[in-house]
Parts: C-alpha cells; sequence; structure tokens
C-alpha cells in the first residue's frame, strides 16, 4: 500500500503494509538511518522520534498511524553546516560513549526543550525514562542537555 508521510519537512512516499513499525519504513524505506532498531517492543527509546511535537518510540507506530503527521527524526537536527545545539553539547560533554542510545535520546532531549526550555534534572530525567543507556553516561547526558537548554536560551 502507497502511503506518504511527511518526514523532516518533506513528503515522502513508502511502500508498506498498514501494520508496519513506522521505525522500518524509516530506515528500510526511507534510508534514515539514524533511528536505530533496539527492542522493538518500545522499551529502550533507541528508536525515538518526534511526531506532532511529542517524543514517540516509533517500533510502537504503526505507519499507518503517522500519515498526516509531521515526524521528526534525528537527521533533521544538524543543518547545512551546523550542528544543533544538543549534538554540540553531547559531544563537548562526551554524553555518548557507545553512542547506540543517542539519536534516541537527542530526540527525547528536543521534544523537551521544544515545550520547556529551561528544564530541571526531574523533569529531564522524567523525558528521558523511556530511554536507556547501558553505557552509564547518565550524568554527563543531563549536564549536555542542560548545556544544549542554556545555549538555545541565549544565556
Amino acid at each position: 500500500m502507497a502511503l506518504t508521510l511527511n518526514v523532516n519537512g518533506q513528503a515522502r512516499a513508502v511502500e508498506a503494509e498498514a501494520e508496519t513499525p513506522l521505525l522500518y519504513a524509516l530506515r528500510n524505506d526511507l534510508g534514515l538511518v539514524g533511528t536505530r532498531y533496539g527492542c522493538g517492543i518500545g522499551r529502550c527509546g533507541t528508536c525515538t522520534v518526534i511526531i506532532d511535537g511529542k517524543a514517540v518510540q516509533s517500533c510502537d507506530v504503526p505507519v499507518s498511524a503517522a500519515v498526516g503527521k509531521q515526524i521528526t527524526t534525528v537527521e533533521a537536527l544538524a543543518g547545512d553546516a551546523d550542528l544543533h545545539p544538543l549534538q554540540r553539547a553531547f559531544i563537548e560533554e562526551q554524553a555518548a560513549q557507545c553512542g547506540y542510545c543517542a539519536s534516541g535520546i537527542l530526540m527525547a532531549a528536543k521534544a523537551l526543550l521544544d515545550t520547556n526550555p529551561d528544564p530541571d534534572d526531574a523533569e529531564i530525567r522524567s523525558a528521558l525514562e523511556g530511554n536507556l543507556c547501558r553505557c552509564g553516561t547518565h550524568g554527563r547526558i543531563l549536564r549536555a542537555i542542560k548545556r544544549a537548554a542554556k545555549e538555545m536560551r541565549g544565556a
């Protein structure tokens, strides 16, 4: 079945069954491999994307449910020449050790900062509770998000 998705500001056509996970359409049909496969059951957050402003696990969303919505993947964070403040902060704080979870965490953090430009530690932890990092860089991740928030506020 032909479906049209609005991904990173562009209408993109995919050929998929209605119940196919959005993650598969993004990776396999559109080549957006920054969105990672983790657990496949919505428990690790590795596949997090933003749909209509909300961070969601794309392995849990049928592609048909994403039609007509604004989907943002990690590929949209960097501009033509500049990294997003979150990406810069993750590098500066060395927040990603292996990096596998990073794209999902970046997207969850972006969704948070888009609605709350000055979150405290508890709000950041709450926004990231669906994202697992097995490397143990949680403190650095918090610092990176706070650093990016400060930069995005111009403070």
